[in-house]
């Protein structure tokens, strides 16, 4: 029987209802060029991958140019972020659940496909940077999910043992790569499943087994 000390939470879909505005955001960009990802593929294939990888998807299935890709990621994170300051704001269960799991001492923090920049914004605009230890994305690790390099960091940053830790993910690459790093993982399908009492049970559930 394993004691959970820390909670990392993925952050699109998960503390955050962004898949909408990453899609919307891409397809703008891509639409430029006359490129489009249909809301089918989106859901089944590119769900939870970094931008980069999507496009390199694309060149390969679709015949997008390589040297559109830096253009097209650079126009993306510009609507991105457009999308964030237009619709990002607070969800009061998850600050209400943050807060109280760190006032229960558990350590939380958010390891997120997005980038740097994406993360930090999301993190304040949604109040919940304050409950976070810390914050890492596809820019801190040399392969993201579903590979399992970004949790394994992680875990390695809090000091604990992959059993030690509970994983919040809500899409087939961060299940992944949660999974092959070894840590207990809480599988949601909306935003709102992360709550308090949701999140309490599964840490009784992990420490029982």
């Amino acid at each position: 029987m394993s004691k959970i000390k820390a909670i990392i939470f993925d952050m699109d879909g998960v503390l955050i209802e962004a898949k909408d505005w990453h899609y919307e955001a891409l397809n703008k960009a891509l639409n430029t060029f006359g490129y489009e990802i249909s809301r089918y593929d989106h859901l089944v294939t590119y769900d939870g991958l970094p931008t980069a990888k999507k496009l390199e998807m694309l060149s390969l299935e679709k015949g997008l140019p390589l040297g559109l890709h830096k253009f097209i990621n650079q126009l993306k994170q510009e609507y991105t972020v457009d999308l964030v300051h237009q619709k990002c704001s607070p969800i009061f269960v998850h600050e209400y659940a943050l807060s109280k799991l760190k006032a229960k001492g558990y350590h939380l923090a958010v390891a997120s496909n997005s980038i740097k920049n994406t993360v930090a914004l999301m993190m304040q605009k949604s109040n919940l940077a304050e409950y976070l230890e810390f914050q890492l994305s596809n820019q801190d690790v040399t392969k993201p999910k579903p590979d399992p390099e970004i949790y394994i960091k992680a875990i390695n940053k809090f000091n604990l043992e992959p059993h030690e830790c509970v994983v919040v993910e809500d899409n087939r690459n961060g299940i992944a790569a949660a999974k092959a790093a070894g840590a207990n993982v809480m599988e949601v399908e909306t935003v709102y499943d992360v709550n308090y009492d949701n999140i309490i049970k599964h840490i009784e559930i992990f420490e029982s087994n």
